[in-house]
């Protein structure tokens, strides 16, 4: 309400100014047409209706663009620390006093206040104001001691390194950060930056189905966190800088936070770790997780389909690896009891190879390597390493 009644005050003032510079304007106009006989002396209340209402429109929108702004920046100094506002304050001090001893020597130079020496003071006044808070604002790190701050940047500036967790987009939609989060295993705040809640939902509004279902997959999965969690949403995105890329910010404002970056994309993973920024990805965390084979270790397996040789079952891990089982075809669709015979890892994750513990050969390990690397086909559902 209070804003509402600045407003409408401001824009009134504002209004009645430009009215009365609007009249004073047309009898200007008219005193000048009639001074050369092109209008009569009954004429002048057109010149008065048309400039009033011209001045009261022009006037009535200037008013509230010009509150908006004023509204706009009041909004930005409540959001500032107590000393950026000092800081502000004595820039601001330090530009009009340069101003005022500038303008003597102007005024003493030109004899009189001409229009273009009050022109030069005033643009003199608004260059020297800039410059002096921007160099206040820049010092405020050094003027620590001199300038005091709020609790709440006490607390900030004390906070221990990597307190904060920041999500990017691929993590979020891969969901198994939320499990993680839930078993207690991220500790400290779990921050959003509104740029990528932002990605979140323009991949939720793309044409394309795959990306539509994998934004709201993200999404739904956010909302379950916070119901869930604690989360942080876009409180901290003045840090990062705008106008560059998602993954640029993320990195400069986990820098900003001292926080770490939760992803599992390898190639933000790559820059942080160049830019000295912590890393947690789950990816290696999973990795972590999985359980150790070694040769001759005897296991109960599922085969669950026949392999490319003869004789061979696959069977699968908890965590997705694939076993090939020499002579695991005769068990298809049982459990069987396998010995671990040798490990492969390739491109597309780690193969485990197995016979059956009833078969005393094992396994023809050359051929099963040729017949699991060769040509294009991959493995399917192989656990990442």
């Amino acid at each position: 309400m209070n804003n509402k009644i600045w407003r409408l005050t401001f824009t009134a003032i504002l209004t009645g100014l430009a009215i009365g510079v609007g009249l004073y304007a047309s009898n200007l106009v008219f005193d000048n047409l009639r001074s050369q006989n092109v209008l009569a002396d009954n004429q002048r209340w057109i010149y008065w209706l048309v400039f009033g209402l011209s001045s009261v429109i022009f006037g009535f929108a200037l008013g509230r663009f010009i509150f908006r702004k004023i509204e706009s920046l009041g909004d930005q100094m409540r959001n500032m620390s107590a000393r950026d506002k000092i800081a502000i304050g004595l820039g601001l001090a330090l530009g009009i006093f340069l101003t005022v001893a500038i303008s003597v020597v102007i005024f003493q130079a030109s004899g009189k206040n001409t229009p273009m020496a009050v022109a030069i003071v005033l643009l003199t006044g608004v260059i020297l104001s800039y410059l002096t808070t921007a160099a206040a604002l820049s010092m405020r790190e050094e003027l620590h001691f001199y300038m005091p701050s709020s609790p709440k940047e006490d607390v900030e500036e004390t906070l221990p390194p990597a307190v904060f967790k920041i999500l990017d987009t691929n993590v979020i939609i891969d969901g198994r950060i939320a499990d993680i989060a839930r078993a207690g295993f991220v500790e400290g705040t779990i921050y959003i930056p509104g740029f990528v809640l932002d990605e979140l939902q323009h991949i939720a509004d793309s044409s394309d189905g795959l990306k539509r279902a994998r934004g709201r997959r993200g999404l739904d999965i956010l909302n379950q966190m916070q119901k869930e969690l604690t989360l942080v949403v876009r409180s901290y995105d003045k840090m990062a800088p705008e106008k560059e890329e998602v993954d640029s910010r993320l990195v400069k404002l986990a820098k900003a936070l001292n926080g770490s970056l939760v992803t599992n994309d390898f190639n933000l993973n790559k820059v942080a770790e160049l830019q000295g920024v912590p890393v947690l990805n789950i990816n290696e965390l999973a990795n972590a997780l999985k359980p150790i084979v070694l040769p001759g270790e005897e296991m109960r397996v599922a085969v669950v389909k026949e392999g490319r040789e003869q004789h061979q079952g696959i069977g699968y891990l908890d965590d997705g690896t694939m076993i090939v089982i020499e002579g695991g075809r005769k068990a298809l669709g049982e459990t069987a009891d396998v010995i671990v015979s040798s490990l492969l890892q390739t491109t597309a994750g780690k193969m485990i190879f197995a016979h059956m513990r009833e078969d005393d050969g094992g396994t023809d390990y050359d051929r099963n390597i040729r017949s699991y690397t060769r040509g294009p086909r991959t493995p399917t559902r192989t656990h990442r390493s």
